[in-house]
């Protein structure tokens, strides 16, 4: 299931997003929740591109992200994962890694009911750990960056607490590109706090880019220009 759902995301889902950015002014991108890199490897390919910081918090899964972009100078990764604050959290390691998380899981929802029957488990846990996590804001408290900035959330329903500790930097965003699930799996989050929070730092829905399964949608979302 993950190698088909892998194999849609990066031949055509993440190459329709970047080739929507190519002529964008981005030097930098943010990217949290980088998985294997399926985002990253094409948006390499907009020369603009100076740098990408790169978030993912699995153990075995960053060990993948870093040694594939080992020799890349433009890729720095980091095996943590960004929060509102900086704390203590367990995260949840899926089967299908793509969707491990920091969120409480609703096992009474319908998508988590038919992720388990795809999987054909009750349980598609297969580890949990305890991990420190830390805010953007704090992250790049003595990094200067550029105002021509992508940042890229795929947190699995905890889209909300990274915007949260990325007040600081909302000023220098030109793009947010966030994921949307169209049936929620977890407890306590509503993606219209994700874009009230948006819309208070002055951003605007520019383009929605659904999977072809229609399970989720990727928002992209640009700064308005103040005045």
């Amino acid at each position: 299931i993950e190698n088909l759902i892998n194999f849609i995301d990066k031949v055509y889902h993440q190459k329709r997003i970047v080739n929507f950015l190519y002529k964008e002014p981005i030097k930098t991108i943010v990217d949290v929740g980088s998985h294997k890199g399926e985002f990253i490897h094409y948006i390499l390919k907009i020369p603009s591109i100076s740098v990408i910081y790169a978030f993912e918090p699995q153990k075995k899964i960053f060990n993948i992200l870093r040694k594939k972009y080992i020799r890349n100078k433009k890729v720095l990764p980091h095996c943590i994962a960004l929060d509102s604050s900086s704390r203590t959290r367990k995260i949840k390691i899926n089967k299908l890694t793509m969707t491990s998380t920091l969120s409480e899981f609703d096992n009474k929802s319908f998508f988590f009911k038919f992720k388990s029957f795809l999987l054909n488990e009750k349980n598609s846990i297969v580890d949990q750990y305890q991990i420190r996590t830390k805010s953007l804001d704090d992250f790049f408290s003595k990094i200067v960056l550029s105002k021509d900035i992508l940042l890229k959330i795929d947190t699995e329903g905890f889209e909300l607490n990274v915007l949260l500790g990325s007040k600081k930097n909302m000023k220098n965003f030109k793009y947010i590109l966030i994921e949307n699930q169209f049936s929620n799996m977890y407890k306590n989050t509503k993606f219209s706090d994700c874009e009230k929070f948006l819309k208070n730092n002055n951003f605007k829905l520019l383009k929605r880019f659904v999977f072809p399964t229609f399970h989720f949608e990727d928002r992209l979302y640009a700064k308005e220009a103040s005045g």
